[in-house]
């Protein structure tokens, strides 16, 4: 092999390297910033959510949409999720639930359209016209027996199931369990993880 062809070799091993970086920088960075930023961080707390570290994976799953049909398998990838998991009945903290995400979604202004809300209904659901008025941005989904790895990934170690534990669950845009909020959160303090999130972010 000449010497010509030896640099051209290089050249090219460079060039491919360099948009490989181009690529994947961003994507890292926006990992790093939104999971290890000291603002989102335990130790210098300021988020009202509830870290998952490491964040877990949900798996893509397609599942029956409470108006009829199937959902898309990759429905919880390319947008924020706020995802609620209650009985069909949405009784208890789940109206309170439904209603503080929506404010909070209506509140990023232009950003609402990063976020989408998803109720995942475990029991018989759901009277679909009044909740379609109330409510005409949610994704509501029945919890058929296929929905067993999102559920058992949001439950954890914990003995609480997510429907009883009516926590609202933030899935980030690859897909990722990676933090959940409390019954008694404030709608403010979920407000402003979400704003600091999407600024922070350049995926989804």
């Amino acid at each position: 092999m000449s010497a010509r062809s030896v640099i051209d070799d290089r050249r090219q091993r460079r060039l491919l390297v360099g948009l490989a970086l181009l690529f994947f920088a961003p994507v890292g960075l926006s990992f790093y910033l939104y999971y290890a930023h000291s603002a989102l961080q335990p130790g210098g707390r300021v988020n009202a959510g509830d870290l998952v570290v490491p964040p877990r994976p949900l798996p893509p799953l397609s599942l029956p949409l409470a108006q009829g049909g199937e959902s898309d398998p990759g429905l919880l990838r390319h947008k924020w999720t706020l995802l609620i998991v209650a009985a069909g009945s949405c009784t208890r903290r789940c109206p309170a639930a439904l209603y503080d995400t929506r404010q909070v979604r209506l509140a990023l202004d232009r950003d609402m359209v990063r976020v989408q809300r998803v109720f995942l209904a475990t029991g018989e659901c759901c009277d679909t016209r009044s909740l379609g008025q109330e409510h005409p941005d949610l994704i509501t989904l029945r919890a058929s027996a296929a929905a067993a790895p999102w559920l058992a990934q949001l439950q954890g170690s914990s003995d609480v199931s997510p429907a009883e534990a009516q926590r609202i669950y933030v899935i980030d845009p690859l897909g990722n369990f990676m933090m959940s909020y409390a019954p008694n959160a404030k709608a403010k303090g979920m407000l402003e993880d979400m704003k600091r999130l999407l600024k922070l972010s350049h995926i989804g």
